[in-house]
């Protein structure tokens, strides 16, 4: 069969075609793609038949690319690794590819403005603290179904750019590119694309050629923001090796109220602990809202599906239960049983006992600021219970910002060493986040 001009059939939920049927009406024979398909990774797949044989007839090899542009990823990152997991859950074998090359270019998908600029030393120091976060999801090693994490540095920054274009130019027009999602968006919305920024969906395309030459890669998985970067890969291996190459994504996630998985008011929900406390993290899914509760356990917890239908089921207040125990999974996964247990008690005792916990947040400030007295909207703010001094007045004024417990409405009056009770300041915004301002 000629691969030239044949683009790849693709499954979509919703949509129905003679080589894709609905999901619904096709169950997969694989264990991996029914797995995906049971827990509602599957939004797009290319070659859905194909894929699905070659995963039930021997192991695949998978890819995910991760770029580097901050020393930690988020948890709007963690359905991607949670995929690698179940790849290498269902005996096939993951690959984590950090972005060295791609992050000193900067992806433009749903972006506005071009990334900073990042020094190689940077990116270095960003590879090295992610890795560490991939440990606790995958198994590395040299075993067949091993995790390996490579980087795109290795090849991309070795390739001429003449011997790239003359290479990879010739499978890529203008025209496509141009409607791509990460380009297009960024067109209509008036804002600058540059062209180093316009290279990077044929970098992307090169490190899936180059993974399937060296590494037997088949496959590479990523959000649907991803899927026109992706696809080019695809059609890039199958044009010049003629052979087997697939897409997977998944949906971008949003809350059943609209929001972005993984923003707060405070920020990013970052993975390495040292930005973010296991006991923070462990809130941050507490307070998961209700109607998401059965969708983020299948998402991102191990428990067994019978399980999850019962504790998504569970009535009225009861659903609080379900949190806790997504809470509780999520936080074991990424910091450990330990501290997943720490977070959990320390919850217990600060919004149900009553008490505080070693194991809340802290937040230090110098002694001699805190005698001076610190704004309390500043401080709220700098700790992380708001986004914004204003956020924190707006917080205040509808009865929502405490300290040592009792409801302060006006933001704007001092925290000072007056208010430490056992020698420490509780702020808590809401009933469901605390942090202990700590003078040194």
């Amino acid at each position: 069969m000629s691969l030239e001009n044949s683009g790849p059939p693709v499954l979509e939920p919703g949509h129905r075609n003679s080589e894709t049927p609905k999901m619904s009406d096709a169950p997969f024979k694989s264990e991996f793609l029914t797995t995906m398909q049971a827990r509602g990774y599957i939004h797009q797949i290319s070659h859905p038949a194909e894929l699905d044989e070659a995963a039930a007839a021997g192991r695949v090899t998978a890819y995910v690319g991760f770029d580097a542009t901050a020393p930690s990823l988020h948890v709007g990152n963690l359905i991607s690794i949670m995929m690698l997991r179940r790849l290498q859950q269902a005996g096939h074998k993951p690959i984590v590819l950090m972005g060295g090359g791609t992050t000193k270019v900067g992806d433009p998908s749903g972006k506005d403005e071009s990334r900073k600029m990042l020094t190689e030393a940077d990116i270095d120091a960003n590879i090295a603290s992610i890795r560490t976060v991939f440990e606790k999801f995958l198994t590395f090693g040299d075993g067949p179904t091993d995790a390996v994490m490579v980087n795109n540095d290795d090849w991309l920054s070795k390739l001429g750019y003449i011997e790239f274009l003359r290479e990879f130019g010739p499978h890529f027009t203008v025209n496509r590119m141009l409607t791509f999602d990460s380009v297009k968006l960024r067109l209509e919305r008036e804002q600058p694309l540059t062209f180093l920024e316009f290279n990077y969906m044929l970098m992307q395309a090169v490190d899936f050629l180059h993974l399937h030459r060296n590494l037997g890669v088949g496959l590479q998985m990523g959000g649907s923001d991803q899927w026109g970067n992706i696809i080019n890969g695809v059609e890039l291996v199958r044009r010049i090796e003629r052979k087997a190459a697939f897409a997977l994504t998944t949906p971008l996630l949003t809350t059943s109220s609209g929001a972005k998985m993984g923003k707060t008011a405070a920020g990013a929900v970052w993975l390495n602990a040292d930005l973010l406390s296991p006991y923070d993290y462990w809130q941050f899914w507490r307070n998961t809202e209700d109607a998401d509760v059965g969708r983020f356990l299948r998402l991102f917890t191990d428990l067994a599906l019978d399980e999850i239908a019962r504790l998504e089921a569970l009535p009225g207040a009861e659903i609080n239960e379900a949190k806790k125990v997504l809470a509780n999974e999520a936080t074991r996964t990424l910091h450990g049983a330990e501290a997943a247990e720490a977070a959990a008690q320390a919850a217990q005792a600060a919004f149900v006992e009553g008490r505080l916990s070693a194991d809340l947040p802290t937040h230090e400030v110098a002694a001699s600021e805190l005698e001076a007295g610190i704004v309390l909207a500043t401080l709220a703010a700098d700790v992380g219970l708001a986004g914004s001094r204003g956020e924190a007045r707006r917080l205040a004024q509808g009865g929502g910002l405490r300290v040592n417990d009792k409801a302060e409405t006006d933001a704007n009056r001092l925290v000072t060493a007056a208010d430490l009770v056992d020698g420490v300041v509780k702020l808590a915004a809401g009933k469901k986040k605390i942090v202990l301002v700590k003078p040194v």
